[in-house]
């Protein structure tokens, strides 16, 4: 039998950790300190063991090797365990499990045949002592015995802590793939989160879940031991155990911790958009005792705010298992980039995730990376400091073109629109606006800002222009707009507008979508210019838009025919205490769930409903304090044979949406129909004003209205 060191530790942890534990050893008093893939070793006394036990916050195990030898089958593991004295761990009426691992070409291949044969080995050594033999209790043995076989050395050990070490005692329930505690420290840690941090400071987790990193962050800062909490430990029925030694250490544990307690402590806050999860996180942090240490609020990430001026971002961001989830996670993370850079300048950040491929999202300069494991998932945990999100437009140029043999009269007229129209859009702080809107005859196309990039559409010319002619115009609006903007052919976008029918009037070219984001006040939208005939942003419902999200504080919002669900993100924004939005094309409402993870707002809250708008309207039941409808002018749906005239179905429409309507509630109705006819009678049965004017948006006013608005109220 190989001799043991008496003092020869080991410690198992999930990969990654390995670096924490060895300075957890060495601070615990260990020595010859040696580090594998997912093993830290150590020499040392058993006070050494016992402060891991206590203090590790990183360690799944803390084992101690009671022998070690050579083994080359089964029948010779059995014959080895029977020469170790076992009446030195346990007694007869103790009870035992046996666990094991096998490493890199261990000579027995079954790591439960392994357990059995020490386990035999263990029992009729005291039977052939004294006839009997303790029993196997699987959940809380007093002792638990643990093999490790590489290649053909077989190491005992006792381990010393029993159950997992993340099991700290204050988890009474968890979410979805919660953290382990282990991992949680290990994030929380490696951040740059330590009990040295200023108490003027703040951490905050915006998707805290079950509050896991906030409670172990706390117990860093607090100085608390993570194993005071526990209730049973693997050396409790130990026979080695010295419980005078052991109550030294929890005295001195408990003495540290209180001494911390009277500190002025750093804000910790927790936000959560699931009030059943925010439940969880409470009675998990109530259980840690940390309840006056702890904020945790129900608030969705996109009305997140900074409680401090300086401080840390860390939390567990959702992976997305399902195709759909992963697309919408994507925009998330962009959304949580947006969020962070406009609000958290110069906060810490450790954004743990499971996909580094999307963690340029964030447009968060990574300074270090650490690659861990939550269980078998791979993940990252990205650090950095958060730079201010550009606050200022890229001013637009307004240039003279270079000398032009046609299109002067053109030049001239987008020049003149863009002395207006840039100074008043940097003054209102409006991004997406339309310049040109077929001012000329001869130039029929409008062209619209959308942030970054230019969109020109051109509108099919009559027969009766020759289509040389009307290319070549086209061509001068394109070198035009080059020219003045003073911009690459890169941000540039075309349309061509033509009289779309059947799944036409949807989706123009079958090629991969490419989204672009752009930002409507404190919104953002995910705009498209190739794939569809609309982009997915209607600038003219800009005021329209803007009105919900300033009604909708605490209010509930259905938006029918909802499109790509950019009023429900005002909405949302503006504090909607729920959205529902109704679209009968789940390409938009994925989209719409797309721009509600990009402005940090959850399926929790805001639901979309597949479903004809006036099947919904019929059927519904829950109560709405705001409702919009901005129907198209014809849809004819031949699979499931629905058909919808604006002129002939407005009415029945606009009945069945304001049953729904809660009283003292707003509906407002809009159509861009230019044959439109508003029913009158819907005047008797209803408080209705014509809002037009109001909702046609400056950039749009030197055109006959773009649409036309009513605003229906529910008096009480």
């Amino acid at each position: 039998m190989t001799d043991i060191h008496p003092g020869q530790c080991v410690a198992a942890c999930a990969a990654g950790l390995e670096d924490l534990i060895r300075k957890e050893a060495l601070s615990c008093g260990g020595s010859a300190v040696e580090v594998s893939p997912g093993i830290v070793s150590w020499k040392g006394s058993l006070e050494t063991a016992y402060r891991m036990c206590l203090w590790s916050r990183y360690a799944s195990r803390v084992l101690l090797q009671i022998a070690a030898f050579e083994v080359r089958d089964g029948d010779e593991l059995y014959r080895r365990c029977l020469e170790v004295d076992w009446h030195q761990h346990l007694r007869l009426t103790s009870t035992m499990a046996v666990s094991s691992t096998l490493g890199e070409g261990a000579v027995i291949g079954h790591s439960h045949y392994c357990s059995l044969r020490v386990k035999d080995g263990i029992v009729d050594t005291f039977r052939k002592r004294e006839g009997e033999r303790p029993n196997v209790e699987k959940n809380r043995p007093d002792v638990r015995v643990h093999l490790h076989l590489e290649k053909e050395t077989a190491t005992l050990s006792v381990d010393l802590s029993g159950d997992s070490l993340h099991r700290r005692g204050y988890r009474s329930s968890a979410g979805i793939a919660p953290l382990k505690e282990t991992l949680a420290a290990a994030i929380v840690s490696l951040s740059g989160w330590n009990k040295d941090v200023s108490c003027h400071s703040a951490l905050v987790d915006p998707m805290c879940g079950s509050g896991t990193l906030l409670i172990e962050a706390a117990l860093i800062w607090g100085d608390s031991a993570p194993g005071l909490s526990r209730k049973y430990y693997g050396f409790s029925g130990w026979l080695g155990h010295n419980k005078e030694l052991w109550q030294e250490l929890v005295t001195d544990a408990v003495a540290r911790e209180e001494k911390r307690l009277e500190k002025r402590w750093p804000r910790l806050v927790g936000y959560d958009s699931d009030p059943l999860m925010v439940a969880v996180a409470r009675d998990n942090i109530t259980n840690a005792g940390l309840e006056d240490k702890i904020e945790i609020k129900c608030r969705e990430i996109g009305h997140l705010g900074s409680p401090a001026q300086e401080g840390m971002v860390v939390t567990n961001l959702p992976y997305g298992e399902r195709l759909s989830e992963k697309e919408q996670v994507r925009f998330l993370y962009s959304g949580v980039g947006h969020i962070l850079r406009s609000r958290f300048e110069g906060w810490k950040t450790g954004l743990f995730l499971s996909d580094p491929d999307i963690a340029d999202r964030f447009g968060i300069e990574t300074e270090r990376s650490y690659k861990l494991y939550n269980g078998p998932i791979a993940c990252r945990l990205q650090v950095g400091t958060i730079v201010a999100e550009p606050g200022t437009r890229r001013p637009w140029a307004n240039r003279t073109p270079s000398s032009l043999e046609t299109g002067v009269d053109f030049a001239n007229r987008l020049q003149k629109n863009l002395d207006k129209l840039l100074s008043w859009a940097e003054k209102e702080d409006i991004w997406c606006f339309r310049v040109y809107d077929r001012d000329l005859p001869d130039y029929n196309v409008s062209i619209d800002i959308y942030d970054r990039w230019v969109l020109v559409q051109e509108y099919a010319p009559p027969p009766s222009i020759d289509p040389s002619l009307a290319r070549k115009r086209f061509s001068t609006v394109l070198h035009c707009v080059r020219e003045i903007f003073d911009i690459g052919r890169d941000r540039v976008h075309v349309k061509r507008r033509s009289r779309q029918r059947g799944s036409d009037q949807y989706r123009r070219k079958e090629v991969k979508s490419r989204f672009h984001q752009v930002r409507e006040k404190k919104c953002w939208f995910l705009v498209n210019f190739d794939n569809y005939v609309d982009t997915g942003l209607f600038l003219d419902h800009r005021p329209l838009r803007l009105e919900i999200g300033r009604m909708a504080a605490g209010k509930r919002f259905l938006n029918l025919f909802g499109y790509t669900g950019t009023a429900t993100v005002h909405a949302a924004q503006g504090g909607a205490e729920l959205t529902t939005t109704v679209d009968l094309s789940r390409n938009y409402l994925d989209w719409t769930c797309n721009n509600l993870a990009l402005n940090g707002f959850s399926s929790s809250r805001h639901e979309t409903v597949v479903q004809d708008c006036m099947d919904f309207v019929g059927k519904a039941r829950k109560g709405y304090d705001i409702v919009f409808i901005d129907p198209p002018t014809f849809s004819n749906t031949k699979k499931k044979g629905l058909l919808f005239d604006v002129q002939r179905h407005h009415r029945p429409l606009i009945d069945g949406a304001m049953r729904l309507l809660e009283e003292g509630g707003t509906l407002f109705f809009s159509t861009n129909s230019r044959k439109f006819t508003f029913d009158a009678a819907l005047a008797k049965s209803y408080s209705v004003k014509e809002i037009t004017s109001e909702t046609t948006p400056f950039d749009f006013r030197r055109r006959q209205p773009v649409h036309r608005c009513w605003k229906f109220q529910k008096e009480g």
